[in-house]
């Protein structure tokens, strides 16, 4: 394998000092000739110099590393999230790690060690496993900062947070003002902290609206377009003529569930799915759905992040970030 190029063959390919070298390519160029600055870039362009980004670091102390640790990649919700948090990193000249767990307990632990063992300036923690143990015993003993999104359950530490309950809300208070009497909530079988706070909201606004709650009518699945497919057969089941879905992947699959069942939305069961993703205004109907603020979301978090680097005696905050109804075709007056 060839070696790396270094800056000591810029240094000797253009016949300066490693310091001239080093000065030119992070920004005191200006110190130096016209003469001698041409010949380091034109060294440096010539050998195909990168600089090493850990040893760079060093010299300027202005580029940080962050790491990002989502439970699942795939979804479209964190995919949005993450793309927030990266062009605001490249706008600071930040670099952004970003590790999926697929919703494997063990492989967040292995990916918080990583990180750890990568000097990470902080960590943005979206996914429910990683506990307090891990937060005690691996970032406050590192002094690492840290940032935590709604879905972990862990009180100690930054936190934002959308607010879930009242998503739920929103939700079911659109259906009962439709006239449905029966509305099903379609729920994850291991649901996070947040998913536990729309499942209060939906009871919560059951019973603001005059309606009792019948444990007939929430169904469990895994949060995926196969778990919403699996659903339907569930919900065709029970007398619901509408259904809130835990997340819009869950939406997505049960349209297709329904459809094979020869049921279709929102003739046979009028649907609210939760995120609003980008895909939602293309399925057939366009899906009713609670949006979150995701970029915003995203971009908070990378600010409270980058603060709380800058400055680790900040005191504690926890910034929520409200939600909305956007009502498309997916949901109709019951006749």
């Amino acid at each position: 394998m060839t070696n790396r190029v270094t800056i000591r063959d810029v240094a000797r390919y253009a016949d300066v000092s490693m310091s001239t070298v080093s000065q030119i390519l992070n920004g005191k160029a200006n110190r130096f000739s016209n003469d001698t600055r041409q010949k380091v870039l034109y060294a440096r362009d010539a050998l195909g110099y990168v600089p090493d980004f850990n040893a760079r670091n060093l010299i300027t102390n202005s580029v940080k590393t962050i790491g990002v640790i989502v439970p699942d990649i795939g979804n479209p919700f964190f995919s949005t999230f993450i793309k927030s948090i990266e062009f605001l990193a490249m706008e600071q000249n930040c670099i952004s790690l970003i590790l999926s767990s697929n919703d494997n307990q063990e492989l967040e632990r292995k990916h918080l060690e990583q990180l750890i063992n990568r000097s990470i300036d902080g960590i943005i923690i979206a996914s429910p496993s990683i506990g307090q143990t891990e937060i005690d015993n691996q970032l406050k003993k590192n002094r690492i900062p840290y940032l935590l999104i709604d879905q972990n359950p862990i009180a100690d530490g930054d936190r934002v947070m959308t607010d879930d309950f009242n998503g739920a809300e929103l939700a079911v208070n659109h259906l009962a003002q439709l006239g449905h009497r029966k509305i099903a909530m379609i729920m994850a079988k291991k649901p996070s902290d947040n998913l536990k706070r729309r499942f209060l909201g939906y009871k919560q606004a059951l019973n603001s609206n005059g309606l009792e709650f019948d444990e007939k009518l929430v169904i469990s699945t895994e949060m995926s377009k196969i778990g919403g497919m699996n659903a339907a057969n569930k919900l065709i089941k029970t007398d619901a003529t509408a259904v809130l879905t835990v997340n819009d992947e869950v939406a997505i699959g049960l349209y297709h569930g329904l459809n094979l069942l020869g049921k279709s939305v929102p003739d046979d069961y009028s649907v609210v799915g939760y995120d609003n993703i980008d895909l939602d205004e293309y399925l057939a109907p366009p899906l009713t759905s609670i949006s979150q603020p995701i970029h915003e979301l995203g971009a908070t978090v990378f600010k409270k992040l980058i603060e709380r680097i800058k400055n680790p005696d900040l005191p504690q905050t926890e910034i929520m970030l409200p939600v909305k109804l956007v009502k498309r075709n997916s949901t109709k007056k019951l006749s």
